[in-house]
């Protein structure tokens, strides 16, 4: 059995998250060994190039002694629970502090600037995005990643002057942190995502929860109880689609038209937002409630809302053909997300909502699709490997028709869609069945809906 040696810290996982935390050390001097579960990580050859001489464990954990380890930093993507691995769990340093951490507690450490920080089931790169143009808009000198984009521990070194991080996290991430201590927390929304890592919607909210830690502010969702801090905080914002209470961030009819609100306080018409659905105004508002706390002046914040129209794969409008809408909204890999997406857009539509999903459901729960599907839908068109489950799910409630696979659903979707109708991909389950991601499966729906347009713009 190999084991690392005594005082030396321990990188556990050799991809994105695992090569920064690797950096983050070399730069600070401080030994490390990384070890992986693979028997030949992805990039191995760059990775003993960059860092020549470091010590490298691939195969089982368990067969690695780290019980003479400084510290253990794991990585997003490596369950805790992994042989070997969880054996260390409990443990503490000399110093007090956990044995075992992630990526965010060596950047807590090394922070000299405050953070605002996003977590939620969906619409976190969203707000994410938002928060740091809004930070721009404002002239902060800001960082903005983590779980999107660059890899926090790489800001440190990549905007060293940052006066603000702007960070989306994950409940991988939340789970190794010990302590977080943002300046403002948002917690958007939780609907059933990793249970086959959490093990239960309990354990997977309780790492949500984990951003609130040391938390000097948090903004929460008025009409979804479960991303409440358990123990209420002094400083805290609520925000909601419905009209707001007198300190609510809402939206509320003025004029006869729709606006975001603080209180009884109007702040932007709706109809001015560059982002379109119920959702996305409900992630105008998280991002307006922090950006508020942080100081920003409201005309730099609706500038942005103004401008932005949102992020690929995310409710992303490709095209306008024949009167029919085709939006990619591929980075709906969960139930609550297509939930989001179906809820925004369908009470937009003259006409009827195409679904397009399926995928890896990762164990979801499938039946809360059935009930707006009814409402909006005209046809749920199915592929991927758990078009069975999603099919029993929504039996009685919308036509469905199952397929082999995103090609076939979109020449189906375009038999059927008529004008006024929404083509929506926004498949509540992963793509990694028949896609190397989200994207890629995004990338495929706008390759083909634009080579539709340009036939279509030839036929007539």
């Amino acid at each position: 059995m190999s084991k690392v040696p005594k005082g030396m810290t321990l990188v556990v996982g050799l991809g994105v998250s695992g090569r920064a935390i690797c950096r983050h050390l070399a730069r600070h001097d401080v030994p490390f060994m990384v070890a992986d579960t693979r028997e030949v990580p992805p990039g191995l050859d760059d990775f003993e190039r960059v860092h020549p001489g470091v010590a490298l464990h691939c195969g089982p954990l368990a067969a690695l002694d780290m019980s003479d380890a400084e510290e253990i930093v794991v990585s997003p993507g490596i369950d805790l629970n992994t042989p070997g691995l969880a054996e260390q769990k409990g443990r503490s340093r000399a110093t007090g502090e956990p044995l075992v951490v992630g990526e965010m507690a060596l950047f807590v450490r090394a922070a000299r600037a405050p953070i605002a920080a996003i977590t939620g089931s969906n619409a976190k790169s969203t707000v994410t995005t938002l928060l740091g143009e809004m930070a721009h808009e404002a002239g902060r000198q800001v960082a903005v990643g983590g779980n999107l984009g660059t890899p926090a521990l790489d800001l440190l070194a990549e905007v060293p002057e940052a006066e603000l991080y702007v960070l989306e996290l994950s409940s991988f991430q939340l789970e190794t942190t010990p302590w977080l201590g943002a300046e403002t927390a948002a917690f958007l929304n939780l609907s059933e995502d990793h249970l086959d890592r959490h093990g239960d919607m309990p354990g997977y909210r309780a790492a949500k929860l984990g951003i609130f830690r040391g938390a000097r502010h948090a903004v929460v969702n008025a009409e979804d109880s479960m991303t409440w801090p358990l123990v209420p905080m002094a400083a805290m914002d609520l925000f909601t689609t419905r009209p707001p209470s007198a300190e609510e961030w809402g939206i509320a009819r003025q004029n006869g038209s729709d606006w975001l609100m603080h209180g009884a306080t109007p702040l932007l018409a709706v109809g001015e937002m560059g982002l379109t659905g119920r959702h996305n105004q409900a992630n105008a508002l998280a991002a307006l409630a922090m950006g508020t706390h942080l100081g920003f002046p409201l005309a730099a914040m609706c500038q942005v809302l103004r401008r932005f129209k949102g992020l690929a794969h995310r409710s992303e409008l490709v095209a306008v053909c024949s009167g029919v809408r085709w939006v990619n909204d591929s980075k709906g890999t969960n139930v609550g997300a297509t939930l989001a997406a179906i809820g925004g857009l369908g009470p937009t539509l003259s006409g009827r909502l195409v679904l397009l999903a399926g995928g890896l459901g990762k164990g979801a729960d499938f039946r809360p699709l059935a009930e707006p599907l009814a409402r909006y839908g005209r046809e749920a068109i199915l592929f991927g490997t758990d078009a069975g489950l999603m099919a029993s799910a929504l039996q009685g409630s919308v036509s469905v028709t199952r397929v082999d696979d995103l090609m076939t659903a979109l020449a189906r979707a375009r038999e059927i869609a008529e004008p006024g109708d929404c083509v929506l991909l926004s498949p509540a389950c992963a793509s990694l069945d028949q896609f190397s991601g989200y994207g890629a499966r995004g990338d495929a729906f706008r390759q083909w809906v634009r080579q539709h347009v340009e036939e279509a713009r030839h036929v007539d």
